[in-house]
Parts: C-alpha cells; sequence; structure tokens
C-alpha cells in the first residue's frame, strides 16, 4: 500500500483527497519508482481543484514531477537502486503522476539523476526550473548574449518566473521582473532582478507597437501581457513563451514580427528528446545557484497539497513547492 492524491469525478462531482492505494492499481509501465519527492505546479493546482481540463481521464493521481529511487525495473537503461527524476510525458494529466508514494512509468521517460543535484533540488528546481532552462537556450539559439540588453521575465514570482531570473542572472543578464505583488519586490532582488515593473502595465490591451524596451523576453503569462511584450521588444528581439496565467488568447497584430523582426518562440517542455532533457538538467546543474534555489523553495508534505493548490490559483504562493510524499 503507498499514500497518493487521486482526483476522480463521480456525477460532475469534482473530488481531490489522500488515499491509500495497492500496488496493483498503478498503470502499466517497466520501471517502479519509490518516489522521494514531487512538487506542486500552476498545472498540478489545476488539476487537484478542477479548474482547468488538465486531467485526462479518471481517477488520476496528479504531479507533472517525481524524483526517487527505482524498486524494479524491466527496461535496460535502469535497474533497482537508480536514482532518476521525471517531468512531463503526460504523466499526472494521461499517466498517473508524482503526488503519490509510488508511480509506475515508461523507461523512456525518466531521466538520471543530474550529478551535483540531490533528489529534493531537482524537485525545487522541478518543470518550473526544467522549462526556464529551455526558454533560455532558446534565446540563446535565438543570439541572445548579456550586452544585448534587458531580459524581461513575466510572472516573476511564480516558479517559472523566480527560476528563470536566478538563472539570467547567474549567466551575466541584466533581468526586468513583472510581478503584481510588488511588495515582493526585496525577494525578487535578491534572486536577481536589476528592475521591478507592474505588471498592470503589460496586463492591459495595448498599441501594437510601443517603445523598444527589452532585448529579449521569457513570458509564462499569455493574452495581453505577451502582446505588449512582443510590441515593446527591441528590433530583432525574441520572446521566449511557455504559459497562459492571463489567458490562452494572443490579442496581437503582424506589426513587431515584420517591422521590427521580432521572433515568438514557443517552448513546450513536455515533449522533448532524451538528449535536449540531458543538456537542460547539466545545464541547471552548473547555472542555478544553490542559495537562490533555497530562497525560492518551500517543502510540504503531501497532506498539505490539496489546500495547498487552492492557495498557488490563488496567487499566493512565491517561488516553489517542494512535496515530501512522507509526509
Amino acid at each position: 500500500m503507498f499514500n497518493a492524491i487521486l482526483v476522480d469525478k463521480k456525477d460532475d462531482r469534482y473530488e481531490a483527497e489522500l488515499v491509500s492505494l495497492d500496488e496493483s492499481r498503478l498503470p502499466p509501465g517497466d520501471v517502479l519508482v519509490n518516489i522521494a519527492y514531487s512538487t506542486l505546479n500552476y498545472k498540478d493546482a489545476l488539476a487537484i481543484t478542477g479548474k482547468g481540463a488538465v486531467v485526462r481521464g479518471f481517477p488520476m493521481v496528479p504531479g507533472i514531477d517525481l524524483a526517487g529511487t527505482v524498486e524494479r525495473s524491466d527496461h535496460p537503461a535502469f535497474a533497482a537502486g537508480d536514482q532518476v527524476l521525471l517531468n512531463g510525458w503526460g504523466i499526472g494529466e494521461q499517466h498517473w503522476g508524482g503526488l503519490a508514494q509510488k508511480a509506475r512509468v515508461s523507461g523512456e521517460w525518466l531521466t538520471p539523476l543530474p550529478k551535483g543535484l540531490s533528489l529534493q533540488q531537482t524537485m525545487a528546481i522541478g518543470t518550473a526550473g526544467y522549462t526556464a532552462m529551455l526558454c533560455i537556450m532558446a534565446l540563446e539559439r535565438h543570439g541572445l548574449k548579456p550586452p544585448q540588453g534587458d531580459v524581461l521575465v513575466t510572472g516573476a514570482n511564480g516558479g517559472v518566473g523566480s527560476m528563470a531570473i536566478a538563472l539570467l542572472a547567474k549567466l551575466g543578464y541584466r533581468v526586468v521582473a513583472s510581478t503584481g505583488r510588488l511588495q515582493e519586490s526585496d525577494y525578487l532582488h535578491g534572486l536577481g532582478a536589476a528592475e521591478i515593473v507592474d505588471r498592470n502595465t503589460l496586463s492591459e490591451p495595448g498599441r501594437p507597437l510601443q517603445k523598444e524596451r527589452w532585448a529579449a523576453a521569457i513570458d509564462s503569462v499569455g493574452s495581453h501581457t505577451l502582446a505588449n511584450v512582443c510590441a515593446s521588444l527591441r528590433a530583432n528581439g525574441a520572446v521566449a513563451a511557455c504559459g497562459l496565467a492571463q489567458g490562452l488568447d494572443l490579442p496581437a497584430t503582424v506589426a513587431p514580427f515584420i517591422l521590427r523582426g521580432v521572433s515568438l518562440l514557443g517552448v513546450n517542455s513536455v515533449y522533448r528528446s532524451a538528449a535536449e532533457r540531458a543538456e537542460a538538467w547539466r545545464r541547471l546543474a552548473r547555472d542555478l545557484d544553490a542559495a537562490s534555489l533555497d530562497a525560492m523553495t518551500r517543502t510540504i508534505g503531501l497532506t498539505e497539497a490539496v489546500d495547498a493548490a487552492g492557495e498557488l490559483l490563488k496567487g499566493a504562493v512565491r517561488g516553489r513547492l517542494v512535496v515530501d510524499v512522507s509526509r
């Protein structure tokens, strides 16, 4: 038996609760993992509360991240005792995920524990940090370098935003953080932000083409915010888009793209090759300051995850939430 958060839908009533399950209920997979830590992401909060169409089948164990130790394996790349992590690949959405003490998954989805990181640190980083690094790598492929100018990070107090600020600052960029919680300015400056802007200056409808302000941006918000970011980028700048906290829409015009040569780079963190994943995690182990990671991380128990999901959706959580599944 093992403990897990289980979400179910019965007679149009959505439920999420901590339950004890038998191992036989785990879905098919060639690797059984004893989970040590998971995380609570925005997508997980939507899955737990039912406020977003995240879960594709019921019942479902949410959790798009997990880290732990292999208990049994029929996959040639992994053996009992190996320490591994998993993010993406539809876990917590289509396949039972990480907010549990056990998971049975495909070995093709697993990443060996990166050298220099603990299991707990990988979950402090989680999908949020992994996504932030993918965004930085996309901007670097576009040619971005620190001397080119400021880099804007929207949704700065969230997981992706906090991780992006810390990583960019460590890499030598001057970072501008956009947030609706200006009272958290000291926290953002501590992560490495050089300047704070009120998200209200970006979240309302704006002109198709605006004053050139940033060399690049990482956006986890979408909607009018992303449209205004595109309209405010310098010539030949780029924005890596990875989220939709404000909305799925993009009420923009083609003006920034055809008059300034702006590029919109979409970043999908769910389905990436093993080589891309390994490179992103290698970079995270190298480029992320451990003190910054600690400053943005809070650890909760599995018993607290359901309540914490509601707080996350209210915008009352900053940084990263690690879930110790033994608690």
